[in-house]
């Protein structure tokens, strides 16, 4: 049987391209290969750029309201075809069918924000500035802009950025993850299906070498980047340097703080589900609960329980609660880091290392699997405690006060997500006040703002001034002109010399 090869996707149609690098696609639930994917070179790159560029003029010409109805059209394709997205993300990448499901839902909800473009790209008219002058300002798209996106979410991630930049005017060129290449085909076919004109929307598979290209192509006016902090740290210094708007949303490293007075077993769920779900393979997931006061002797036992107890299962199996890791390396960093908590003196409660993929299913004998994994006892000097594992690894850190909380939060270098868990309104606002966190939820343990709000953190979580989606996303895909206009009959006499002021 013949492996089928992922293609690219330029100018409306399916392409092979011109390089000859292709790298394995496996299902991680079964390790089982399904498909090679074709790796980008910098000529493959151009012929997508030149494809956006053609398509540029025409699409910036359309009236907005005409291209929110191509968004319209594609909003109703997408819901027609969710389970069938989310079966392809659970296939390639293993989160679980229903987690699935809800990336894919995350995604629709900002189609439906950018449904809204006309409103969103009024600008702002005042009358007689200075006698006789009026002075407005427009919002008009950059051109052909990029976005660079990573395994964990290849439906949603993608979603903050294309329906925004294509809506207001710009045409698209998507780099995704080599990992799980095929959603992105099939959102460009219900695009094209709904109306996009070709070359409005094209995907370039690949790796660092198209990423590269991306960045020092002069026609691409902005690229949008989620990954890791190094990377994130990368693309936005190359990218500035050529010129170019970019927005790159780096690592993340998320706390949970538990207070004495918090409801416990609320507080437990909370722990159990956004540390262990989607395999803890989420910028957003929870990876540190700081215990304060007394309540680690109560909250960690409960933690043991639910830990041991997680349904580790195929994702497409409904019980499932978690699924496989991603890729074997992947594993195998998470392992690493492991085995570095247990070498650097943190209390190993549960170990996920021991889990077996026959455990998981039919068939899962050879696939990427993990148990959740408990660490108690953790420090702040650790390296488990300090870089992102990005895995289903959750460590406690004890504190004896609110304070000391804020303290450890603050003075770590990721600050994309927190959490506070409490009955005190007083405790509630002092957190949300004090601290340096981007997106912060109170008894709320996975705070992703919705599709109106726009998501970003603080720190080395996020490189550029403006977050995803949202009202950031339309200013970070569109440029503000600003006009003053007078008409002959009201223009003064003489040359004028001076600087105009108001008058």
């Amino acid at each position: 049987m013949n492996t089928p090869f992922i293609n690219h996707y330029i100018a409306g149609r399916r392409s092979a391209g011109r390089s000859e690098r292709s790298q394995p696609v496996s299902n991680p639930a079964t390790g089982a290969l399904t498909g090679r994917v074709r790796l980008a070179n910098a000529a493959d790159v151009a012929s997508a750029v030149a494809a956006a560029r053609e398509a540029f003029p025409a699409w910036a010409d359309t009236p907005a309201l005409r291209r929110a109805r191509v968004m319209f059209k594609f909003l109703e394709l997408l819901n027609a075809q969710r389970d069938t997205l989310a079966h392809m993300i659970t296939a390639e990448h293993g989160k679980v069918f229903t987690d699935a499901q809800g990336e894919v839902t995350r995604g629709i909800e900002i189609v439906e924000f950018a449904t809204g473009i006309p409103q969103l790209l009024k600008g702002d008219y005042t009358e007689q500035v200075s006698t006789g002058i009026d002075n407005w300002t427009m919002r008009q798209p950059l051109g052909v802009v990029a976005g660079i996106t990573p395994f964990n979410f290849p439906v949603m991630v993608p979603m903050w950025m294309f329906p925004l930049a294509i809506a207001a005017g710009n045409t698209f060129v998507l780099k995704p993850s080599p990992l799980d290449p095929s959603p992105s085909l099939f959102m460009a076919d219900l695009l094209k299906q709904a109306g996009l004109p070709e070359g409005g929307f094209n995907v370039v598979q690949g790796d660092k070498e198209a990423v590269d290209a991306l960045l020092v192509h002069p026609q691409v006016q902005a690229i949008s980047f989620v990954g890791s902090t190094p990377i994130a740290n990368a693309i936005y210094e190359t990218g500035a340097r050529h010129g170019k708007r970019v927005q790159a949303l780096g690592g993340a490293k998320n706390h949970m703080v538990v207070m004495p007075d918090a409801d416990l077993d609320q507080a437990v769920d909370a722990l159990i589900g956004s540390a262990y779900g989607s395999a803890g393979e989420r910028c957003m997931a929870i990876s540190v609960a700081v215990l304060v006061g007394d309540v680690a002797d109560k909250i960690v036992p409960k933690l043991i329980e639910r830990t041991r107890a997680l349904k580790v299962l195929d994702g497409e199996n409904l019980a499932a609660e978690m699924g496989p890791i991603v890729t074997e390396a992947a594993r195998s960093r998470i392992r690493g880091y492991i085995d570095a908590g247990v070498a650097e003196g943190a209390k190993l409660l549960v170990d996920g290392r021991q889990f077996n993929g026959a455990q998981a299913g039919q068939g899962c004998d050879h696939g990427f699997w993990l148990g959740g994994t408990l660490f108690d006892q953790v420090t702040t000097d650790m390296k488990i405690y300090k870089e992102e594992i990005f895995g289903p690894v959750l460590s406690c850190v004890r504190v004896p006060d609110f304070a000391r909380a804020v303290q450890i939060i603050n003075d770590h270098e990721f600050g994309n997500g927190v959490s506070c868990f409490t009955r005190d309104g007083n405790v509630a606002r002092e957190f949300a006040r004090r601290i340096q966190v981007g997106m912060v939820g109170i008894n709320v343990p996975i705070p992703v703002p919705m599709a109106w709000h726009g998501f970003g953190g603080f720190k080395r979580s996020l490189f550029g001034d403006m977050h995803a989606y949202g009202e950031e996303g339309v200013r970070f895909y569109t440029k503000q002109k600003s006009i003053m206009q007078r008409w002959p009959e009201s223009t003064p006499k003489g040359a004028e010399f001076v600087m105009p002021t108001a008058r």
